[in-house]
């Protein structure tokens, strides 16, 4: 399997490629900007986007749905409790990240589905608290987190529907519930590494002690 991490914006977003080179066909997760990048890269290993799978609704993290669609026609998954987000972004919003409106979701997900693709499987874990819809997506021993867990950090909650105590719930009692050697990779750039493990963040995260 192919697995590409890129940073794809000023807000350092991190944005995943996965593919399968037997069938040639491959998803994006949160590709919020350098869309031409992520195709391209995609391109050069024989994969094809049909997928674009949103770890959560806001708009660091959607504003490139609608380039990537127009250009790969690649279905928007994401949980159906942020499903409204991609639509309803506020106009100063989409001109402060100079975005346009996601368009609708194709597919709304929820806990313990699985997105499947050729040989790839993810499984949808719904970790609520950074916003009510956030997922993290468990492929093989990788765990993408979004914005619930960073490397050595957590995701923010004073944000519309976050809360503190649902996110340190859904870290504490989903995400470490997996192998301390799960690998995990976060939705920024904001860690001193671009990516850790289960363990190494029950041990070094100051946020979760």
């Amino acid at each position: 399997m192919f697995l590409k991490q890129a940073e794809v914006s000023s807000m350092a977003v991190f944005a995943y490629i996965i593919g399968d080179p037997e069938t040639g066909k491959g998803l994006v997760i949160d590709p919020a900007d350098n869309i031409d990048f992520l195709i391209s890269v995609a391109k050069d290993h024989n994969i094809n986007l049909e997928y674009i799978v949103n770890t959560h609704g806001h708009i660091d993290h959607i504003s490139g749905n609608k380039e990537m669609k127009d250009k790969t026609n690649a279905a928007i998954i994401i949980h159906e409790l942020d499903a409204p987000m991609l639509t309803n972004t506020p106009a100063s919003m989409l001109r402060m990240f100079n975005a346009q409106h996601s368009p609708p979701a194709d597919r709304m997900v929820k806990d313990g589905d699985l997105i499947t693709l050729g040989n790839i499987s993810l499984k949808v874990i719904h970790t609520p608290g950074h916003s009510p819809g956030s997922i993290v997506l468990q492929w093989n021993d990788c765990l993408f987190t979004g914005d619930t867990l960073f490397v050595e950090a957590v995701g923010r909650t004073d944000l519309p529907g976050g809360s503190w105590s649902v996110m340190f719930h859904s870290i504490k009692e989903k995400i470490f519930n997996f192998p301390d050697e799960t690998r995990i990779f976060p939705g920024h750039n904001y860690g001193h590494m671009p990516s850790s493990t289960v363990g190494h963040e029950k041990e070094y995260n100051p946020y979760l002690r």
